[in-house]
């Protein structure tokens, strides 16, 4: 890969070294094609990068294969705006990095978060290593967020990562582990555009992307099958579908009294435990590791009043526990708890430390309307509480967290 890389630094050496360099991930798609675009018109020395990053024969995404059409796409993007393209196979670390976390996580009946890693693992990362290999000043991407530079006392460049002004499009929960040396060296040109507008700018200069359908899949893979995939490595093991009536009387406990907040958010955060005749067996299901809470589609279960809705998995003993209707107590918690080691700080300066707490906006999956919630710090972690109790939490998806619109910090859901 280095002797690969000298010969595309030697062509890009003729560009004027005036301008400064930018590494674009072209995808094939509108959003990374008018980002090119827009910083050549800026006086950028533009060069485009499409990342292969998948072609194991053994384990199969799809019978499609997206990554050629779009690759063919971002080269002819590259022409048309005259700019240097060269391809880089990423497949390896792709593996190791995403797809076999993806298997470890599911196997432990967690369920990751591909995209966030992929930015934090590969665009951020094994990309950016890349680009500054081609004396890069920066990379940059068709991102709908923005990122904004300001200087503390101590003349040091604070980074800020701010909310798309596209509400419908906001991806900044995507760039939620990003950190202060990956934000210092990123562009994000299309973060004050619209998407309707973004689409014009490539109409306007017949840009083959223009009317392209957006990717719905895998970061730079494309449309996946997931149970199809992960039936590829993870065996299916047959067990049984619990229906739990949400008259339990767990959901009807009384509230303890506590003797601190810490204490109260612990139990809080705590999921309820489930055992085999809190409820009634509804169905078999081919494997708990192949599902994910607040799922409703795979269950196979009918003659039900309201749909069945995943409210817990447990892979150890292979059960699933399911819920009648999406508003059954057992999808609710108020409180989760992020774990030091899953803990980050997008803006360390505004990390609070144990005891303290902080008033922030937040959301555990993406699209999701901003919630109110405070922080509370202690030793081992630190808690999210809600105003509202929230939907689907989770374990292995991220949290994030925001003052107004800036994303300061995230963390894995214990």
């Amino acid at each position: 890969m280095k002797i690969h890389f000298i010969f595309v630094f030697c062509i890009f050496t003729a560009h004027n070294i005036n301008m400064k360099k930018v590494v674009v991930g072209l995808s094939g798609g509108v959003d990374s094609s008018v980002t090119a675009y827009l910083l050549k018109e800026q006086g950028y020395d533009v060069i485009g990068l499409f990342m292969k990053n998948w072609h194991d024969d053994s384990v199969t995404i799809s019978n499609e294969c997206p990554w050629l059409e779009d690759s063919n796409d971002a080269l002819i993007v590259a022409e048309k705006l005259g700019i240097p393209f060269q391809t880089v196979d990423l497949s390896v670390e792709y593996k190791e990095r995403i797809v076999d976390y993806m298997f470890n996580e599911y196997e432990k009946g967690r369920t990751p978060n591909p995209d966030v890693l992929c930015n934090r693992e590969i665009k951020f990362d094994v990309f950016l290593k890349i680009a500054l290999q081609l004396d890069a000043d920066y990379v940059a991407t068709g991102h709908y967020c923005r990122k904004t530079t300001f200087k503390q006392e101590d003349g040091t460049d604070v980074h800020q990562l701010l909310a798309g002004k596209d509400s419908n499009k906001d991806q900044s929960y995507f760039l939620c582990q990003l950190s202060q040396e990956q934000l210092a060296k990123t562009l994000f040109p299309i973060g004050e555009l619209t998407k309707p507008e973004v689409r014009k700018i490539a109409a306007e200069n017949d840009l083959i992307t223009a009317n392209k359908k957006d990717s719905q899949g895998l970061c730079f893979i494309g449309k996946v099958r997931l149970p199809d995939f992960l039936q590829q490595k993870l065996k299916p093991k047959k067990g049984v579908i619990i229906e739990i009536p949400s008259s339990l009387d767990i959901y009807a406990n009384s509230i303890p009294k506590f003797d601190n907040k810490a204490a109260e958010l612990a139990y809080f955060s705590e999921k309820p435990i489930y055992q085999l005749d809190d409820g009634k067996i509804v169905g078999e299901h081919q494997g708990a590791h192949y599902f994910t809470k607040g799922q409703r589609k795979g269950l196979a279960v009918g003659g039900t009043k309201e749909p069945l809705f995943v409210i817990e998995t447990d892979v150890d003993e292979n059960i699933i526990y399911t819920g009648q209707g999406k508003d059954h107590p057992g999808l609710y918690r108020r409180t989760l708890f992020v774990s030091n080691e899953e803990l980050h700080w997008v803006r360390p300066d505004l990390a609070i430390k144990a005891d303290e707490t902080m008033e922030v906006m937040a959301r555990i999956r993406y699209r999701q309307a901003l919630q109110k919630a405070i922080l509370y710090k202690v030793d081992s972690g630190l808690y999210v509480d809600f105003k509202e109790k929230q939907s689907a939490m989770t374990e292995g998806q991220f949290v994030a967290w925001y003052l107004e619109d800036e994303l300061i910090g995230s963390g894995v859901i214990s």
